[in-house]
């Protein structure tokens, strides 16, 4: 059980994939997980919220929507391997390194200062290769 679980910890943690040519992100992590088990919930995730009515939506660049997404799951306290996922894919999507660092001292203030904390720590992890210094 413990197996499957990583298995499918790592299949979300991969399939999370931009074009950065058409900067659209195109998701299969509910169907890899979830597919056979919850396939509507799949469909949802990977068509729906990673598709063209959420993410894709081109009112918010990718950058904007990882911000965003970033600041709710540390104020829910999500810091879980979900919230590394959307740091990694933040990372990707040109959040620097002074900007999480400003996003998450200010959320730290609204989103309780152990979730800051515990988001820091993760951040350090992602951004450790990162040559963009906070000032």
């Amino acid at each position: 059980m413990k197996v499957k679980c990583l298995i499918a910890a790592i299949a979300v943690v991969l399939s999370f994939s931009t074009i950065m040519a058409e900067q659209k992100i195109r998701q299969t992590a509910g169907r890899t997980a979830l597919g056979e088990f919850a396939p509507k919930f799949a469909e949802l995730n990977d068509d729906v919220l990673f598709g063209d009515a959420v993410w894709n939506d081109s009112t918010l660049s990718l950058h904007d929507h990882s911000m965003v997404t970033i600041s709710i799951l540390l104020g829910k306290g999500l810091t879980d391997s979900s919230f590394r996922s959307h740091l990694e894919m933040g990372k990707r999507h040109g959040i620097t390194r002074s900007e999480i660092a400003a996003l998450l001292t200010q959320a730290a203030f609204y989103a309780g200062w152990p979730n800051a904390w515990a988001g820091f720590r993760i951040a350090k992890e992602v951004w450790a290769d990162s040559e963009d210094v906070a000032t």
